[in-house]
């Protein structure tokens, strides 16, 4: 009989407490007057950020879908790939590399600027000063570079006098080699201590209101406008 009485008050106070917890919660959640306030509160914080504060996430959702894949190594992006931004391309050609040789050997790459050229497109070959280069950063031996650069030169010879093809050399220390087709661009990247064909190379697309694209075409015009033109 003392357990069943003990028992009942135990129960009383459970759901008294529980009631009243619940009153409590319900007064302190904010009603849709005052969620309005808090609301309205969060944004002015935010506008008081800056304009950027917003836009900050957006464009790094629009960087991300400027790049259309990522590529473990450069020698991993399939022959067809290069073939078609070759061919695609009608407004701009442009090369920033040290010798950019896995392109330039290829046996109809000079021929195809050519016709591009000869069909309006404005073509722009940066290649590295052979006498500048040092073989070292990419765990080669001596002299290796510029013997790659003077093959690369040798093979782009014949477009040196051709109208709308223009051919420079650079000194710059790259962090990245540059391909860009038109709207889209291959970027090689330069890891210390491996050849440029086992570095990751980069996609992209541009994109109106994207950055990522226009930060990599205004390092090239950057290392073009301090270039000096190529003499064969």
């Amino acid at each position: 009989m003392i357990f069943s009485v003990s028992r009942r008050r135990l129960e009383s106070a459970l759901f008294a407490t529980i009631h009243g917890l619940s009153r409590r919660l319900v007064q302190c959640e904010p009603q849709p007057p005052q969620r309005r306030q808090v609301d309205d509160q969060h944004g002015r914080e935010r506008l008081a950020e800056g304009p950027d504060a917003v836009a900050t996430e957006r464009k790094a959702e629009i960087a991300e879908s400027e790049v259309v894949k990522v590529y473990p190594h450069r020698n991993n992006i399939p022959a067809d790939l290069w073939d078609r931004l070759l061919n695609d391309a009608t407004e701009h050609i442009e090369v920033l590399s040290l010798a950019a040789l896995f392109l330039v050997e290829r046996p109809t790459f000079a021929k195809e600027l050519r016709t591009k050229a000869e069909n309006g497109t404005r073509v722009r070959l940066l290649f590295g000063d052979p006498t500048a280069r040092r073989s070292e950063e990419e765990q080669l031996g001596k002299g290796t570079v510029a013997a790659r650069i003077r093959n690369a030169l040798a093979f782009v010879r014949p477009l040196a006098e051709v109208p709308g093809i223009e051919v420079r050399l650079h000194k710059t220390t790259l962090y990245n080699s540059v391909f860009r087709f038109d709207d889209e661009m291959i970027v090689n990247t330069h890891v210390y201590g491996f050849p440029g064909a086992h570095a990751p190379a980069l996609h992209l697309r541009r994109l109106s209101a994207g950055d990522l694209f226009e930060t990599y075409s205004e390092s090239l015009e950057t290392v073009w406008a301090g270039a000096k033109r190529a003499t064969f």
